[in-house]
Formats: C-alpha cells, structure tokens, sequence
C-alpha cells in the first residue's frame, strides 16, 4: 500500500517581487492536481537579519571544524 501526500511545500531559489512572482504561481496552479497557492509571508527585515544569522551560524562552524583553535568565542 501507498501513502497519501496531500500537502507540497515550494521554496524560491531567492526573494521576488510580489508581481514577479505571479507568473511562478499562474505555473503550479495549471499543474495536475494543483487545487490552490498560497503566497507566504512578506519578507521584512526579521528575514534578513535571520538569513544573516543563519550564514554567520554555518560560517562558524565550518571554521570550527577546520581547526578548532581559530574560533574564539
């Protein structure tokens, strides 16, 4: 037996203008099975600054893990 998906999750490859973005959603509503799209939230400046958080995150740790003595913390 199969399972059942009833639910698909799309992620931008990058930030779009609100009316840029119509032609991506135009696209998956003509997709089979396709019932409706919702856009997400508007990105506002708690985005960047997460994102940015997010890339000195990652950065730190791959410092970390190439030599442990250079980070300081």
């Amino acid at each position: 037996m199969t399972d059942r998906i009833a639910t698909l999750t799309v992620v931008l490859d990058r930030e779009y203008r609100d009316d840029d973005v119509q032609s991506i959603v135009d696209a998956i509503q003509m997709t089979k099975g396709v019932l409706k799209v919702k856009l997400g939230p508007v990105v506002d400046a708690n985005h960047y600054m997460n994102k940015e958080l997010i890339v000195l995150a990652i950065k730190r740790k791959l410092l970390e893990a190439l030599d442990p003595k250079t980070l300081k913390v």
